[in-house]
């Protein structure tokens, strides 16, 4: 039993022009279209040699690509998986898909049913910041402090908007 035939299935290359055809739905795209590696080693060797993530750049083109605003990245257990073994890779993530989709077009998601309670990760991302070389590199912004208005948004701010949940000046949900 192999997972990589079904991987064909997991790309997000029908994303840009689904969303384009439907232009009133919201496409949340799970793990934020993080390509199932194997060898999280060869993606991060390859990474410093091209500066690319296979999958995450092609979900980070959308917007772009196809002029759609209709595409969210939901990190997921991509973020978990990924800052325990290559943070590097994490950083470079968020930084794509912020650049890519903005700030406001990706939230968090943990996938807590298999890594266990998230506070782990929560406090892993509330620490993380895009190192100077990536950030000069590539473009990025800065992911700024662990309870900035980038961190913020990911952490809840952005999925309120999309479920209806109306908050006060502070980012809190507002009393029914």
């Amino acid at each position: 039993y192999s997972l990589i035939p079904f991987c064909q299935y997991a790309k997000v290359d029908d994303v840009g022009k689904a969303a384009r055809d439907w232009p009133d739905l919201i496409f949340h795209i799970y793990h934020a279209g993080l390509k199932m590696w194997r060898d999280g080693r060869s993606v991060s060797v390859e990474f410093e040699k091209t500066g690319l993530l296979p999958w995450i750049d092609e979900l980070a083109a959308i917007p772009e690509e196809y002029g759609v605003s209709n595409v969210y990245a939901d990190i997921g257990l991509s973020f978990g998986a990924l800052t325990g073994t290559y943070p590097r890779l994490a950083a470079a993530m968020l930084g794509k898909l912020i650049k890519g989709l903005g700030a406001d077009h990706v939230l968090w998601g943990t996938a807590s049913i298999w890594a266990g309670s998230p506070q782990w990760q929560i406090a892993a991302f509330r620490r993380l910041e895009i190192p100077d070389d990536l950030l000069d590199n590539f473009g990025f912004e800065p992911l700024g402090p662990p309870d900035g208005p980038v961190k913020s948004a990911i952490l809840g701010i952005n999925a309120a908007g999309q479920y209806g949940i109306e908050l006060d000046s502070r980012g809190h949900p507002t009393e029914a």
